[in-house]
Protein backbone atom coordinates (compact mmCIF):
# COMPACT_ATOMS: atom_id res chain seq x y z
CA UNK A 1 0.00 0.00 0.00
CA UNK A 2 1.32 3.42 -0.97
CA UNK A 3 0.54 6.70 0.74
CA UNK A 4 -0.63 10.02 -0.62
CA UNK A 5 2.42 12.11 -1.58
CA UNK A 6 1.22 15.27 0.15
CA UNK A 7 0.42 13.28 3.28
CA UNK A 8 3.92 11.82 3.20
CA UNK A 9 5.46 15.29 3.00
CA UNK A 10 3.39 16.50 5.95
CA UNK A 11 4.29 13.44 8.01
CA UNK A 12 7.99 13.93 7.28
CA UNK A 13 7.82 17.57 8.30
CA UNK A 14 5.82 16.89 11.46
CA UNK A 15 8.04 14.07 12.72
CA UNK A 16 5.70 11.25 11.70
CA UNK A 17 6.47 7.89 10.07
CA UNK A 18 8.35 7.01 13.23
CA UNK A 19 8.47 3.20 13.05
CA UNK A 20 10.66 2.17 10.14
CA UNK A 21 12.11 5.65 9.71
CA UNK A 22 13.34 5.60 13.30
CA UNK A 23 14.89 2.16 12.84
CA UNK A 24 16.74 3.21 9.70
CA UNK A 25 17.82 6.61 11.08
CA UNK A 26 17.99 6.23 14.89
CA UNK A 27 20.17 9.28 15.50
CA UNK A 28 17.88 12.25 16.16
CA UNK A 29 20.01 14.88 14.41
CA UNK A 30 20.57 12.61 11.43
CA UNK A 31 16.87 11.79 11.37
CA UNK A 32 16.03 15.47 10.79
CA UNK A 33 18.42 15.70 7.84
CA UNK A 34 17.09 12.46 6.36
CA UNK A 35 13.49 13.67 6.65
CA UNK A 36 14.37 16.84 4.75
CA UNK A 37 16.13 14.84 2.05
CA UNK A 38 13.20 12.43 1.66
CA UNK A 39 10.87 15.42 1.33
CA UNK A 40 13.17 16.81 -1.37
CA UNK A 41 13.05 13.49 -3.24
CA UNK A 42 9.27 13.50 -3.02
CA UNK A 43 9.26 17.03 -4.49
CA UNK A 44 11.40 15.79 -7.37
CA UNK A 45 9.12 12.81 -7.83
CA UNK A 46 5.98 14.94 -8.14
CA UNK A 47 7.69 17.37 -10.51
CA UNK A 48 8.93 14.55 -12.74
CA UNK A 49 5.83 12.38 -12.55
CA UNK A 50 2.86 14.61 -11.65
CA UNK A 51 0.39 11.87 -12.63
CA UNK A 52 1.19 9.93 -9.44
CA UNK A 53 -0.72 10.91 -6.34
CA UNK A 54 0.77 8.14 -4.24
CA UNK A 55 4.29 6.84 -3.64
CA UNK A 56 6.42 4.64 -1.41
CA UNK A 57 9.83 5.49 0.08
CA UNK A 58 12.88 3.22 0.01
CA UNK A 59 16.47 3.27 1.30
CA UNK A 60 19.68 1.25 0.77
CA UNK A 61 22.98 1.96 2.58
CA UNK A 62 26.57 2.21 1.44
CA UNK A 63 29.10 -0.13 2.99
CA UNK A 64 32.58 -0.10 4.48
CA UNK A 65 35.06 -2.98 4.25
CA UNK A 66 36.17 -3.88 7.78
CA UNK A 67 38.30 -6.97 7.24
CA UNK A 68 39.34 -9.26 4.41
CA UNK A 69 41.31 -6.87 2.21
CA UNK A 70 41.67 -8.47 -1.26
CA UNK A 71 40.42 -11.86 -0.12
CA UNK A 72 37.03 -12.14 -1.84
CA UNK A 73 38.44 -12.57 -5.36
CA UNK A 74 40.26 -15.73 -4.21
CA UNK A 75 37.13 -17.15 -2.49
CA UNK A 76 38.15 -15.89 0.94
CA UNK A 77 36.33 -14.40 3.90
CA UNK A 78 35.38 -10.76 4.39
CA UNK A 79 33.90 -8.60 7.11
CA UNK A 80 31.91 -5.52 6.11
CA UNK A 81 29.42 -3.11 7.58
CA UNK A 82 26.57 -1.02 6.22
CA UNK A 83 27.02 2.69 6.94
CA UNK A 84 24.67 5.58 7.56
CA UNK A 85 25.14 7.11 4.11
CA UNK A 86 22.44 5.83 1.79
CA UNK A 87 20.57 6.03 -1.49
CA UNK A 88 16.84 6.78 -1.25
CA UNK A 89 13.94 6.65 -3.66
CA UNK A 90 10.33 7.72 -4.01
CA UNK A 91 8.63 5.31 -6.40
CA UNK A 92 5.28 4.18 -7.75
CA UNK A 93 4.01 1.68 -10.30
CA UNK A 94 3.24 3.36 -13.64
CA UNK A 95 1.18 0.68 -15.42
CA UNK A 96 3.54 0.78 -18.41
CA UNK A 97 6.05 -1.67 -19.81
CA UNK A 98 8.98 0.55 -18.89
CA UNK A 99 10.96 1.74 -15.91
CA UNK A 100 11.83 5.43 -15.54
CA UNK A 101 14.38 6.44 -12.92
CA UNK A 102 15.69 9.97 -12.37
CA UNK A 103 18.67 10.18 -10.03
CA UNK A 104 19.57 13.56 -8.56
CA UNK A 105 22.15 15.37 -10.76
CA UNK A 106 21.80 12.77 -13.53
CA UNK A 107 19.61 12.46 -16.62
CA UNK A 108 16.47 10.32 -16.74
CA UNK A 109 17.06 6.59 -17.36
CA UNK A 110 14.35 4.73 -19.28
CA UNK A 111 14.35 0.95 -19.63
CA UNK A 112 12.03 -0.96 -21.96
CA UNK A 113 11.01 -4.13 -20.11
CA UNK A 114 10.62 -5.96 -23.42
CA UNK A 115 14.43 -5.83 -23.81
CA UNK A 116 15.90 -7.67 -20.84
CA UNK A 117 19.30 -8.43 -22.31
CA UNK A 118 22.58 -6.46 -22.39
CA UNK A 119 22.32 -3.56 -24.84
CA UNK A 120 25.24 -2.45 -26.99
CA UNK A 121 26.55 0.94 -25.91
CA UNK A 122 24.82 0.82 -22.52
CA UNK A 123 27.68 -0.67 -20.49
CA UNK A 124 29.01 1.53 -17.73
CA UNK A 125 25.69 3.40 -17.35
CA UNK A 126 23.09 3.14 -14.60
CA UNK A 127 20.50 2.25 -17.25
CA UNK A 128 22.29 -1.06 -17.75
CA UNK A 129 22.09 -1.81 -14.02
CA UNK A 130 18.32 -1.24 -13.97
CA UNK A 131 17.88 -3.48 -17.01
CA UNK A 132 20.08 -6.19 -15.54
CA UNK A 133 18.26 -6.13 -12.20
CA UNK A 134 14.88 -6.49 -13.92
CA UNK A 135 16.28 -9.41 -15.91
CA UNK A 136 17.59 -11.00 -12.71
CA UNK A 137 14.20 -10.86 -11.00
CA UNK A 138 12.53 -12.46 -14.02
CA UNK A 139 15.18 -15.20 -14.21
CA UNK A 140 14.44 -16.15 -10.60
CA UNK A 141 10.69 -16.35 -11.16
CA UNK A 142 9.72 -13.01 -9.62
CA UNK A 143 7.35 -10.41 -11.02
CA UNK A 144 8.48 -7.11 -12.47
CA UNK A 145 6.56 -4.16 -13.85
CA UNK A 146 6.89 -0.59 -14.94
CA UNK A 147 7.56 2.02 -12.28
CA UNK A 148 8.68 5.62 -11.92
CA UNK A 149 11.24 6.67 -9.33
CA UNK A 150 13.20 9.69 -8.18
CA UNK A 151 16.39 8.92 -6.28
CA UNK A 152 19.14 10.72 -4.36
CA UNK A 153 22.32 9.45 -2.74
CA UNK A 154 24.89 10.76 -0.28
CA UNK A 155 27.10 7.66 -0.59
CA UNK A 156 30.30 9.37 -1.69
CA UNK A 157 31.36 8.23 -5.15
CA UNK A 158 34.97 7.02 -5.35
CA UNK A 159 35.28 6.70 -1.57
CA UNK A 160 35.24 2.91 -1.40
CA UNK A 161 31.77 3.02 0.20
CA UNK A 162 30.07 1.35 -2.78
CA UNK A 163 27.78 3.99 -4.20
CA UNK A 164 27.02 1.70 -7.15
CA UNK A 165 26.04 -1.24 -4.91
CA UNK A 166 23.78 1.06 -2.84
CA UNK A 167 21.98 2.14 -6.03
CA UNK A 168 21.66 -1.46 -7.22
CA UNK A 169 20.23 -2.67 -3.91
CA UNK A 170 17.88 0.33 -3.87
CA UNK A 171 16.43 -0.64 -7.27
CA UNK A 172 16.18 -4.27 -6.13
CA UNK A 173 14.32 -3.16 -3.01
CA UNK A 174 11.86 -1.07 -5.04
CA UNK A 175 11.06 -4.00 -7.36
CA UNK A 176 10.91 -6.46 -4.48
CA UNK A 177 8.29 -4.45 -2.60
CA UNK A 178 6.27 -2.92 -5.44
CA UNK A 179 5.77 -6.22 -7.27
CA UNK A 180 6.72 -9.11 -4.97
CA UNK A 181 5.51 -8.19 -1.47
CA UNK A 182 9.13 -8.26 -0.24
CA UNK A 183 9.52 -12.01 -0.83
CA UNK A 184 13.08 -11.89 -2.22
CA UNK A 185 15.67 -12.23 0.53
CA UNK A 186 18.64 -9.94 1.08
CA UNK A 187 21.18 -12.41 -0.32
CA UNK A 188 19.06 -13.09 -3.39
CA UNK A 189 18.79 -9.36 -4.09
CA UNK A 190 22.56 -9.01 -3.63
CA UNK A 191 23.15 -11.78 -6.19
CA UNK A 192 20.73 -10.16 -8.65
CA UNK A 193 22.58 -6.86 -8.23
CA UNK A 194 26.01 -8.44 -8.66
CA UNK A 195 24.94 -10.27 -11.81
CA UNK A 196 23.58 -7.03 -13.25
CA UNK A 197 26.89 -5.28 -12.58
CA UNK A 198 28.90 -8.16 -14.03
CA UNK A 199 26.87 -8.95 -17.16
CA UNK A 200 25.06 -5.71 -18.02
CA UNK A 201 27.22 -2.91 -16.57
CA UNK A 202 30.45 -4.70 -17.46
CA UNK A 203 32.32 -4.62 -14.14
CA UNK A 204 33.57 -7.98 -12.77
CA UNK A 205 32.88 -7.19 -9.11
CA UNK A 206 32.58 -9.71 -6.29
CA UNK A 207 29.53 -10.11 -4.04
CA UNK A 208 30.76 -8.38 -0.88
CA UNK A 209 29.49 -4.87 -1.65
CA UNK A 210 25.96 -5.81 -2.61
CA UNK A 211 25.62 -8.27 0.28
CA UNK A 212 26.67 -5.75 2.92
CA UNK A 213 24.31 -3.12 1.46
CA UNK A 214 21.38 -5.55 1.28
CA UNK A 215 21.80 -7.17 4.70
CA UNK A 216 22.87 -4.21 6.87
CA UNK A 217 24.84 -4.08 10.11
CA UNK A 218 28.11 -5.99 10.52
CA UNK A 219 28.18 -8.97 8.20
CA UNK A 220 30.77 -11.74 7.79
CA UNK A 221 30.74 -13.46 4.39
CA UNK A 222 32.54 -16.65 3.41
CA UNK A 223 32.96 -16.99 -0.36
CA UNK A 224 34.44 -20.51 -0.38
CA UNK A 225 31.42 -21.63 -2.45
CA UNK A 226 30.69 -18.68 -4.71
CA UNK A 227 27.29 -20.07 -5.67
CA UNK A 228 26.27 -20.36 -2.02
CA UNK A 229 28.21 -17.86 0.12
CA UNK A 230 27.77 -18.23 3.86
CA UNK A 231 26.59 -15.01 5.51
CA UNK A 232 26.63 -14.30 9.22
CA UNK A 233 25.07 -11.12 10.55
CA UNK A 234 26.96 -10.11 13.69
CA UNK A 235 25.06 -8.82 16.68
CA UNK A 236 27.29 -5.94 17.79
CA UNK A 237 26.16 -2.50 18.97
CA UNK A 238 28.70 -0.20 17.33
CA UNK A 239 27.00 2.90 18.75
CA UNK A 240 27.93 1.74 22.27
CA UNK A 241 31.63 1.07 21.58
CA UNK A 242 32.74 4.68 22.17
CA UNK A 243 34.34 5.08 18.75
CA UNK A 244 33.53 6.79 15.48
CA UNK A 245 34.11 5.14 12.13
CA UNK A 246 36.09 7.54 9.92
CA UNK A 247 36.86 7.29 6.23
CA UNK A 248 39.64 9.61 5.08
CA UNK A 249 39.71 10.47 1.38
CA UNK A 250 43.35 11.15 0.59
CA UNK A 251 42.54 12.61 -2.82
CA UNK A 252 44.50 10.05 -4.82
CA UNK A 253 43.03 9.08 -8.18
CA UNK A 254 42.13 5.51 -9.16
CA UNK A 255 42.73 6.39 -12.80
CA UNK A 256 45.23 4.08 -14.46
CA UNK A 257 45.28 1.60 -11.58
CA UNK A 258 43.33 -1.24 -13.19
CA UNK A 259 46.56 -3.13 -13.84
CA UNK A 260 47.61 -2.80 -10.20
CA UNK A 261 44.32 -4.24 -8.95
CA UNK A 262 44.40 -7.04 -11.52
CA UNK A 263 47.96 -7.93 -10.50
CA UNK A 264 46.91 -8.59 -6.88
CA UNK A 265 44.30 -11.10 -7.95
CA UNK A 266 46.46 -12.52 -10.72
CA UNK A 267 49.53 -13.09 -8.56
CA UNK A 268 47.50 -14.78 -5.82
CA UNK A 269 45.93 -17.07 -8.40
CA UNK A 270 49.32 -17.74 -9.99
CA UNK A 271 50.48 -19.21 -6.68
CA UNK A 272 47.35 -21.36 -6.52
CA UNK A 273 47.85 -22.58 -10.09
CA UNK A 274 51.40 -23.70 -9.32
CA UNK A 275 49.93 -25.87 -6.56
CA UNK A 276 47.25 -27.30 -8.84
CA UNK A 277 44.38 -25.15 -7.57
CA UNK A 278 42.28 -22.34 -9.06
CA UNK A 279 42.30 -19.91 -6.13
CA UNK A 280 44.23 -19.56 -2.88
CA UNK A 281 41.25 -20.59 -0.76
CA UNK A 282 41.71 -24.11 -2.14
CA UNK A 283 45.38 -24.21 -1.10
CA UNK A 284 46.49 -25.69 2.22
CA UNK A 285 48.82 -23.12 3.86
CA UNK A 286 51.09 -25.97 5.00
CA UNK A 287 51.51 -27.10 1.37
CA UNK A 288 52.23 -23.51 0.41
CA UNK A 289 54.95 -23.18 3.05
CA UNK A 290 56.62 -26.43 1.97
CA UNK A 291 56.63 -25.36 -1.67
CA UNK A 292 58.12 -21.89 -1.10
CA UNK A 293 61.56 -22.60 -2.68
CA UNK A 294 59.96 -23.87 -5.90
CA UNK A 295 57.20 -21.24 -5.91
CA UNK A 296 59.73 -18.45 -5.56
CA UNK A 297 61.34 -19.41 -8.83
CA UNK A 298 57.99 -19.86 -10.59
CA UNK A 299 56.03 -16.75 -9.53
CA UNK A 300 58.44 -14.35 -7.79
CA UNK A 301 58.62 -12.93 -4.30
CA UNK A 302 55.74 -10.41 -4.49
CA UNK A 303 53.25 -13.13 -5.40
CA UNK A 304 54.39 -15.12 -2.36
CA UNK A 305 54.03 -12.11 -0.09
CA UNK A 306 50.52 -11.51 -1.40
CA UNK A 307 49.65 -15.15 -0.76
CA UNK A 308 50.98 -14.79 2.80
CA UNK A 309 48.66 -11.78 3.19
CA UNK A 310 45.71 -13.80 1.91
CA UNK A 311 46.22 -16.69 4.31
CA UNK A 312 46.68 -14.38 7.30
CA UNK A 313 43.80 -12.08 6.40
CA UNK A 314 41.43 -14.98 5.75
CA UNK A 315 42.01 -16.29 9.29
CA UNK A 316 41.96 -12.77 10.72
CA UNK A 317 38.36 -12.30 9.59
CA UNK A 318 37.38 -15.31 11.73
CA UNK A 319 39.02 -13.74 14.78
CA UNK A 320 37.48 -10.34 14.12
CA UNK A 321 34.04 -11.89 13.76
CA UNK A 322 34.42 -13.82 17.03
CA UNK A 323 35.65 -10.72 18.89
CA UNK A 324 32.74 -8.59 17.71
CA UNK A 325 30.27 -11.36 18.53
CA UNK A 326 31.44 -11.38 22.14
CA UNK A 327 31.78 -7.58 22.34
CA UNK A 328 35.57 -7.39 22.75
CA UNK A 329 36.13 -4.19 20.79
CA UNK A 330 39.61 -3.51 22.22
CA UNK A 331 40.98 -6.81 20.90
CA UNK A 332 39.07 -6.27 17.65
CA UNK A 333 40.95 -2.99 17.11
CA UNK A 334 44.27 -4.81 17.45
CA UNK A 335 43.21 -7.15 14.65
CA UNK A 336 42.22 -4.16 12.50
CA UNK A 337 45.70 -2.69 12.87
CA UNK A 338 47.31 -6.07 12.17
CA UNK A 339 45.26 -6.42 8.99
CA UNK A 340 46.28 -2.97 7.86
CA UNK A 341 49.94 -3.78 8.37
CA UNK A 342 49.54 -6.98 6.40
CA UNK A 343 48.07 -5.01 3.49
CA UNK A 344 51.00 -2.59 3.70
CA UNK A 345 53.86 -5.08 4.13
CA UNK A 346 52.70 -8.17 2.28
CA UNK A 347 49.87 -7.28 -0.12
CA UNK A 348 51.73 -4.06 -1.01
CA UNK A 349 48.66 -2.09 -2.14
CA UNK A 350 49.27 1.10 -0.15
CA UNK A 351 51.05 2.89 -3.01
CA UNK A 352 52.07 2.25 -6.57
CA UNK A 353 55.70 2.09 -7.65
CA UNK A 354 54.77 3.86 -10.89
CA UNK A 355 54.87 7.20 -9.03
CA UNK A 356 56.80 6.74 -5.80
CA UNK A 357 56.67 10.46 -4.94
CA UNK A 358 52.90 10.30 -4.42
CA UNK A 359 52.02 8.16 -1.39
CA UNK A 360 48.91 9.73 0.17
CA UNK A 361 47.59 6.50 1.68
CA UNK A 362 50.91 5.79 3.36
CA UNK A 363 51.01 9.33 4.74
CA UNK A 364 47.44 9.07 6.06
CA UNK A 365 48.26 5.77 7.76
CA UNK A 366 51.42 7.23 9.33
CA UNK A 367 49.51 10.25 10.67
CA UNK A 368 46.75 7.99 11.99
CA UNK A 369 49.24 5.79 13.81
CA UNK A 370 50.90 8.81 15.42
CA UNK A 371 47.53 9.97 16.76
CA UNK A 372 45.73 6.71 17.50
CA UNK A 373 48.44 4.24 18.60
CA UNK A 374 47.24 2.45 21.72
CA UNK A 375 43.84 4.12 21.53
CA UNK A 376 42.18 3.55 18.15
CA UNK A 377 42.73 1.61 14.95
CA UNK A 378 43.62 2.40 11.35
CA UNK A 379 43.92 0.49 8.08
CA UNK A 380 43.84 0.70 4.32
CA UNK A 381 40.27 0.79 3.00
CA UNK A 382 39.17 -0.96 -0.18
CA UNK A 383 41.27 -1.79 -3.21
CA UNK A 384 44.18 0.44 -2.23
CA UNK A 385 46.97 2.15 -4.22
CA UNK A 386 44.93 5.39 -3.94
CA UNK A 387 41.69 6.53 -2.35
CA UNK A 388 40.78 6.06 1.28
CA UNK A 389 41.85 4.76 4.66
CA UNK A 390 39.63 3.72 7.55
CA UNK A 391 40.02 4.59 11.22
CA UNK A 392 38.19 3.76 14.44
CA UNK A 393 38.59 6.90 16.54
CA UNK A 394 37.62 7.30 20.22
CA UNK A 395 34.93 9.95 20.57
CA UNK A 396 37.19 12.06 22.78
CA UNK A 397 39.78 12.28 19.99
CA UNK A 398 37.43 12.75 17.07
CA UNK A 399 37.78 16.51 16.64
CA UNK A 400 41.57 16.33 16.94
CA UNK A 401 41.79 13.49 14.44
CA UNK A 402 39.42 15.12 11.96
CA UNK A 403 41.22 18.46 12.15
CA UNK A 404 44.64 16.87 11.69
CA UNK A 405 43.65 14.78 8.68
CA UNK A 406 41.81 17.63 6.97
CA UNK A 407 44.74 19.99 7.54
CA UNK A 408 46.79 17.67 5.33
CA UNK A 409 44.29 16.26 2.84
CA UNK A 410 41.76 19.08 2.62
CA UNK A 411 38.56 20.27 4.24
CA UNK A 412 35.73 17.76 4.17
CA UNK A 413 38.05 14.82 3.46
CA UNK A 414 37.46 13.06 6.80
CA UNK A 415 33.99 11.51 6.81
CA UNK A 416 32.58 10.54 10.19
CA UNK A 417 30.19 7.63 9.79
CA UNK A 418 28.28 5.13 11.89
CA UNK A 419 27.23 1.55 11.27
CA UNK A 420 23.63 1.16 10.11
CA UNK A 421 21.71 -1.92 11.23
CA UNK A 422 19.18 -1.85 8.39
CA UNK A 423 19.98 -3.00 4.87
CA UNK A 424 17.77 -2.32 1.85
CA UNK A 425 14.33 -1.41 3.21
CA UNK A 426 10.96 0.06 2.37
CA UNK A 427 10.48 2.97 4.76
CA UNK A 428 6.76 3.40 4.11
Amino acid sequence: MMLDVETLKKELGAGGLGGELGRVYPDEAENLYRRARLARVLDSFTQLFPQHGRAALFSAPGRSEIGGNHTDHNNGRVLAAAVNLDAVAAASENGLDEVRVKSENYSLDTVDLARLHPVRGEKGRSQSLIRGICAGFVARGYRIGGFDAATASDVIAGSGLSSSAAFEVLICTVINHLFNAGRAGALEMAMIAQQAENEFFGKPCGLMDQTACAVGGFVAIDFEDLAHPVIEKIDFDFAACGHALCIVDTGGSHSGLTGEYAAVRGEMQAVAHELGKSVLRQVNPVDFARALPILRQAVGDRALLRAIHFFGENERVLRQTALLSRGDFEAFKEEVVAGGRSSYMFNQNVYTTADSKQQPLALALALSESLLAGRGAWRLHGGGFAGTIQAFVPFGMLEEYKARMESVFGEGRCHVLSVRSAGGVRIC
